[in-house]
């Protein structure tokens, strides 16, 4: 295209360019030509391009110093994020905001509440162990064993005669 673009410049016309091309085994056509020329953006990428700058401008300030440093809207999720841009730009997207903020490394913090993992009875008193710490069973299916244990944020279930969580 910028071969054609330099032809043109030089007075040449689209079509004998394309026909020359064509010889020499480029096959190009002057519709081809024009429809690149007259290409504009797709409008995705322009909003899109707009909600990047306008997260940037509101996830980040510069303080007294000159260094940039991460606004308290930067740790804004998803969803607050995409209420706070369509305050600024009317018809923001959740799905453009989603990008923008994947673009700009941007995730919102999660505050989330750790795991309880034991509820003490009301009264403090446990389950009384009624095998007395002896495993060993007269036959089978005589004894079974359970043992539910918090692992890595999971719901744990082990049975069997060595219940140890992992």
């Amino acid at each position: 295209m910028g071969f054609i673009d330099e032809q043109r410049a030089e007075g040449r016309a689209v079509e004998s360019i394309c026909r020359v091309l064509r010889e020499q085994g480029c096959q190009v056509a002057a519709r081809t030509y024009r429809a690149w020329r007259t290409r504009q953006p797709a409008a995705r990428t322009v909003s899109d391009a707009q909600v990047v700058d306008l997260i940037r401008t509101l996830a980040w300030t510069t303080d007294v110093h000159g260094q940039r440093r991460l606004a308290p809207e930067g740790l804004y999720g998803r969803r607050k994020m995409t209420a706070l841009l369509r305050r600024q730009l009317p018809g923001v997207s959740p799905g453009s905001v989603d990008r923008g903020m994947r673009l700009l490394g941007l995730s919102g913090i999660r505050r989330s509440k750790g795991i309880r993992t034991t509820i003490q009875a009301k009264n403090g008193k446990r389950a009384g162990d009624l095998l007395n710490r002896d495993f060993t069973a007269t036959a089978p299916n005589r004894v079974w064993v359970t043992d539910f244990t918090y692992s890595a944020q999971r719901l744990v279930m082990c049975s069997g005669r060595a219940a140890t969580a992992t």
